[in-house]
């Protein structure tokens, strides 16, 4: 499906980001009890959460998590889901039955993807069907912990996998799957800066771009794309 692209300054697609979750989340809530997201780290959590944190939305019935993570504790610096805490989780109050963060500080990274995988398949179902996607993307087009290049897993109804060896330091990740992001009922995809203009711009002109970020916008049912003025240079 053809992505929506906004292009503008990034505090207007703050509040675009926040205006189409909204929206979103009010179609959801008002067919069921449940609205089920997953959401990112970096540059895009740093400019649209403190948004987010300000809806008028009942976080009660919002269940959180996350589209990778780094292999550290959750209150370590590089932890996405610190960051979240910091700038969304803890300013809107979100209950902690609703949050559901990778466990990235276990020694093991194969029994820490089952038990994430568990968990989200426990709340999201199997295969998992998120209500709302938010992610960035990575100046290589990566996108998640997704790198080029690197083959998916045989299984194709593994949700969550470990990275071991990812180009992107921390080495040692878990990610969401490509096919759960996918098929998202939305996805919101975050670029801002001049080093995102060339993959955002393959990503959505070029049919046959082999990066992350253009294979899941062709494979996603609904796509609003965010740029700022400078990730928008075409």
């Amino acid at each position: 499906m053809t992505a929506r692209v906004i292009v503008d300054d990034i505090p207007k697609l703050a509040l675009t980001c926040a205006a189409a979750f909204e929206s979103t989340a009010a179609e959801v809530l008002a067919r069921r009890e449940r609205f089920v997201i997953a959401l990112p780290g970096g540059s895009v959590a740093s400019a649209f959460y403190p948004v987010l944190s300000a809806l008028a939305l009942d976080w009660t019935h919002i269940d959180i998590f996350w589209i990778d993570e780094r292999a550290v504790p959750p209150d370590h610096p590089q932890s996405n889901y610190a960051l979240t805490l910091r700038l969304l989780l803890a300013p809107a109050r979100v209950p902690p039955v609703r949050i559901h963060r990778m466990p990235g500080e276990l020694p093991d990274l194969d029994q820490a993807a089952r038990r994430a995988a568990d968990e989200l398949q426990a709340v999201a179902g199997a295969p998992p069907q998120f209500d709302l996607v938010l992610t960035g993307v990575g100046e290589d087009g990566h996108v998640a912990s997704v790198f080029p290049g690197r083959p998916e897993p045989r299984e194709h109804n593994i949700p969550v996998i470990p990275i071991y060896d990812s180009p992107k330091p921390p080495a040692r990740r878990l990610t969401l799957t490509l096919p759960v992001l996918a098929s998202a009922g939305f996805l919101i995809v975050g670029a801002f800066g001049a080093s995102k203009a060339a993959v955002m711009r393959d990503a959505l002109h070029t049919s046959h771009a082999a990066t992350p970020i253009a294979e899941l916008l062709r494979r996603a049912r609904s796509s609003l794309v965010l740029l700022d003025r400078e990730a928008g240079l075409s």
